[in-house]
This record gives C-alpha cells, sequence and structure tokens, in this order.
C-alpha cells in the first residue's frame, strides 16, 4: 500500500545497497508514511524493495489466535520487503512517520540485464543480511529467560541506534514484547531489574531514551 503525502528530496539514508543500486541507474522514489501507516500487508504482491531513509518500520505478522509476531525492526539505512517468491509474508508499518525510499523489482531486473554484476552483487547482500537476521532472531527467542532476551535485544539497538551516548527507541515496550515473544508487563519488569542493578538508566518521561552504564554486566547476561 503507497499512500504520499509528500515527497522527501533533502532526506538521504546511510550508505547503503540501494544506494549502490541508485549509481547503477535503478530508479529510486521516496514516500512518507505517517505513524501507524501500513506500508505493505501480508500476502500482497512484493513488487517493491524499500529502504529507510527516516524514521523506523516493524515488519510483523498476526497470528491465528489474533497475537502479533514481530519479524523485524527496520533503522534508517535497512533495507526491507526482501521477498524469495512473488507475495510479502509479512505486514510493514511505520512505527514513527517515516521515510522510505524505494523501487521495483521491474527496475533492478533491467538494471541486472544493463548493468550485469554489481547488481547482482547488491541483490545477493540483501538476501544474505535478511539470512542472518532471521537466524539471529531465531536465537533471540531461544533464550532461556525473559531477562537474557531483554539484555541480547539492548545489545542489538545499542549497535544500531546509540548516538552521543543516548540509545533513543522509536518502538514502544508492546513493540518490543512482540517482538521477543514476551508480555508487556515481563518486559517492563525486565527493564526495571536492569535499571535496579545499575546496568542502565532512562532519560526523559516516555522511558524511550535509554542510557547503558554497564555493558559488559549487559554482555554477561547475554553470553
Amino acid at each position: 500500500m503507497l499512500v504520499r503525502i509528500g515527497e522527501n528530496a533533502n532526506h538521504r539514508p546511510r550508505s547503503r545497497e540501494l544506494d549502490a543500486l541508485a549509481g547503477q541507474n535503478v530508479f529510486c522514489t521516496e514516500f512518507t508514511y505517517r505513524r501507524g501507516r501500513e506500508i505493505f500487508g501480508e500476502a500482497e504482491p512484493a513488487e517493491y524493495l524499500y529502504q529507510v531513509c527516516t524514521g523506523a518500520v516493524r515488519s510483523f505478522k498476526l497470528l491465528s489466535d489474533g497475537r502479533r509476531q514481530i519479524n523485524a525492526f527496520h533503522l534508517p539505512g535497512d533495507v526491507f520487503g526482501v521477498e524469495n517468491g512473488e507475495m510479502h509474508r509479512f505486514t510493514a508499518e511505520a512505527i514513527v512517520e517515516t521515510t522510505v525510499r524505494f523501487t521495483t523489482r521491474r527496475h533492478l531486473l533491467e538494471a541486472q540485464t544493463d548493468s550485469g554484476m554489481p547488481v547482482t552483487n547488491s541483490v545477493l547482500k540483501l538476501v544474505t543480511r535478511n539470512l542472518q537476521h532471521a537466524e539471529s532472531h531465531m536465537l533471540l527467542l531461544g533464550r532461556k529467560t525473559s531477562l537474557e532476551k531483554v539484555a541480547a535485544f539492548l545489545i542489538e539497538m545499542d549497535r544500531r541506534l546509540t548516538a552521543a551516548g543516548v540509545m533513543i527507541l522509536p518502538m514502544s515496550r508492546r513493540d518490543i514484547a512482540d517482538y521477543l515473544g514476551l508480555t508487556l508487563e515481563t518486559v517492563s519488569r525486565a527493564l526495571s531489574v536492569l535499571k535496579g542493578e545499575g546496568v542502565l538508566d532512562f532519560v526523559g518521561p516516555t522511558q524511550r531514551q535509554i542510557v547503558l552504564l554497564d555493558r559488559p554486566k549487559l554482555a554477561a547476561l547475554d553470553s
């Protein structure tokens, strides 16, 4: 589902594969999605490849019992929408107001015909990265305790989000719970335990800004 609410020519993501593809004459367009707006739905045709410029995206599946399982969080520079079939296996929506760059599979095929190996290599990197994330997420879900799962999540977000010493989470605790296969209460309790043990502290009233005070101790929980 593509809903244009304004183009953002000045937004540019960090260097990733779509930037390399653009250098191979792959046509890319940018759209901005409001918070909670669907970008594409499960079982819709997988016609586009996307890259987050600003904001954040969650990809998820609604289970038969009504629960939501979040598969991945896509942050600035990340590419998503890569599928091994013709249909999307997950729904993707903006967590906050988000600008994405996208191109069609058709343009990729045309660029591959024109340019050959450079585009093929870029696409292979995208597929490999998706497989690596799927493996990492399976290992995360296999953690024995909720504290281990939350610790592993914080280490992942520390690597991807921390700037100037502060980790600013775009996702809510409900999102985190659905990503880790836990309840909202369990995630909140685990964060409180980590705060009480001096591993982290919160900045601001929303508690989405986190300062990690003891990374070695956090890593020990994840080991």
